[in-house]
């Protein structure tokens, strides 16, 4: 995928047509920035700035090969191309970015910059100093290539179910049907073929866990676990903070979503619930169906936002070209849904795997917001102040899951539109004892580098134990064991989940804002998403009006907000 340069864009930099995708064109630019002599703190702003611009060619260039890699796992050549990037252009660029890292932060006039505008990045910068290590690149590199080889395996992974050939996406909506037996048909299917790959995926695992292992160690850390967490640049919280979070949730999430499924299960007439019953409607009704392919989805989303806010709805507009947009799901394609800035020409790509269900829909608007979130803070000329942190990144995405709430008639009837909100708002009592069940297994896991896969699997039954819903599992004993291989983020992004946790808790207290007024709430995340990664963690909470706390008053506090609403909402 070529997404060319908008034609208005001018560079200070770099040349128009510079090919991001080739180490013979960038190597001179770097070079340049690295012999530039640094005479003052202009000097250095000046730097900044430029690499800012090469930097963004770069991310560019592997932005759209990762959008093709993803896009067409079974295209060799759009793998080859992706996997040469991985192999020689990447390592080169760490090696570099590291030099030029060293370089800033090691300035005598990095002091002299405005501390309010540089200080962010400049403590970004020294933690990327102190963590790098040159022995690093090639094992991250192969790491990279373990997790393409994940995706692959999961993009392959079709089943034959009522007469056609369907993917895993797209076979979900059979678990909504409400034909029992058809239900469990579907999800055996399923779980049959996830199994035939069980072993494939634990060795990815085992050789990933090797990998960051090593990663630790070479840079002085005795596990990866806090290497990752200083890694992730988290300055605001602790791996303790962590485990506050999990028993916040234990305590005040977890029986909540018990009583929630012990009331399904009375409901549908049953004396326990199977894995296939948890998405079946337990009045019998038929599942909700707010489209049909992804130009329906596209559209009614459009809606939404013209209702909601001209601004966030001219955003959304914008997107409906320039390749912006790969949501059905089809054989071949990669697993989940992201947005991925193309930073170079500021134009965001949202990809998702439709099948036309509810959780589309939810993640239609999640990935929107991480749209809204890299279009309003795109102007700002230092690149890593066009992200931010993930726990307020986020906050970005979860919330348009929240606000678009009032807005579901676009989609649905009243009656359907009042359906898919207690969805939603079940679903998030359901998903926070998932993230802090999943972060806990990455505590485990690496902080016991050296276990077995029956100690794994024993570890991952425990947390179940502790965090999951009471299911009956009889005979189904292997795809509980497993379940853990179906997030993504344990090989591609380890510990990138609790970050899920921390944005939903600020999530639902911009929701509860804006039922006092949605104006002043919406104008509040707009103000906050244009901050970009400018400002530290908890100041980005602040400026949307938010607490940064997830302990367990706050997670008590919301909880008791969504089950006031759901007592509101009919059945």
């Amino acid at each position: 995928m070529s997404v060319a340069t908008p034609a208005t864009a001018s560079f200070r930099f770099i040349p128009a047509d510079l090919d991001g995708t080739q180490w013979s064109q960038l190597e001179p630019l770097y070079r340049s920035l690295l012999d530039r002599q640094l005479k003052c703190a202009n000097c250095l702003e000046k730097l900044v700035l430029d690499r800012s611009e090469l930097d963004a060619a770069a991310a560019e260039a592997e932005a759209n090969l990762y959008i093709d890699m993803t896009c067409h796992t079974d295209d060799a050549a759009v793998k080859a191309r992706f996997l040469k990037f991985v192999e020689e252009v990447d390592p080169q660029l760490k090696r570099v970015g590291f030099e030029l890292d060293r370089k800033i932060v090691e300035s005598p006039h990095a002091k002299s910059l405005d501390q309010a505008r540089y200080g962010t990045l400049l403590r970004s910068i020294e933690r990327e100093v102190k963590l790098f290590r040159q022995t690093n690149v090639p094992l991250q590199t192969e790491a990279t290539k373990l997790d393409q080889r994940y995706s692959e395996i999961n993009g392959s992974m079709t089943v034959q179910f009522d007469g056609a050939e369907r993917t895993l996406p797209q076979m979900a909506r059979y678990l909504e049907e409400g034909d029992r037996a058809r239900r469990e048909a579907s999800w055996r299917a399923v779980a049959e073929r996830r199994l035939r790959d069980r072993e494939a995926i634990d060795g990815i695992y085992d050789e990933l866990v090797k990998l960051r292992g090593r990663m630790a160690s070479n840079a002085g850390y005795a596990d990866f676990r806090d290497f990752q967490h200083d890694r992730l640049q988290r300055f605001d919280y602790t791996p303790a903070d962590c485990a506050t979070f999990h028993q916040a949730v234990e305590t005040t999430c977890v029986p909540l979503a018990r009583r929630m499924h012990e009331r399904r299960a009375q409901a549908l007439g049953l004396k326990s619930l199977r894995p296939w019953d948890l998405k079946v409607d337990v009045k019998g009704r038929n599942p909700l169906r707010p489209f049909e392919g992804a130009d329906q989805l596209v559209e009614r989303t459009g809606r939404v936002y013209a209702r909601m806010d001209g601004e966030l709805a001219r955003m959304f507009d914008s997107m409906r070209g320039g390749g912006c947009l790969d949501l059905d799901s089809r054989k071949g394609k990669a697993p989940g849904g992201y947005q991925y800035q193309r930073q170079l020409s500021r134009r965001p790509f949202i990809f998702m795997n439709a099948a036309g269900m509810h959780r589309d829909l939810t993640t239609m608007v999640h990935e929107a917001g991480h749209a809204f979130h890299s279009l309003l803070s795109k102007d700002d000329p230092i690149l890593a102040y066009r992200g931010s942190p993930m726990e307020f990144a986020e906050v970005a995405s979860m919330s348009q899951e929240l606000l678009t709430l009032p807005y579901l008639e676009e989609f649905f009837s009243k009656a359907d539109a009042d359906r898919a909100r207690r969805e939603l708002l079940e679903g998030v009592i359901a998903m926070l004892p998932w993230i802090a069940q999943i972060d806990a297994f990455q505590h485990w896991v690496y902080l016991h580098p050296e276990h077995t896969r029956v100690e794994r699997t024993r570890a991952w039954l425990d947390l179940d134990a502790r965090f999951g819903a009471h299911l009956d599992w009889t005979g189904l004993e292997s795809s509980r064991e497993s379940m853990w291989q179906r997030q993504l983020h344990l090989f591609g992004l380890p510990f990138y989940y609790i970050e899920y946790g921390i944005a939903q808790l600020g999530a639902l207290q911009l929701w509860l804002a804006s039922r006092r007024s949605e104006k002043d709430a919406i104008a509040a995340y707009k103000r906050a998403l244009s901050l970009g990664g400018s400002r530290p963690l908890p100041e980005l909470f602040a400026a949307a009006g938010l607490r940064f706390d997830f302990g367990p008053g706050t997670v008590k506090e919301l909880m008791d907000a969504i089950g006031d609403e759901l007592d509101r909402l009919p059945d």
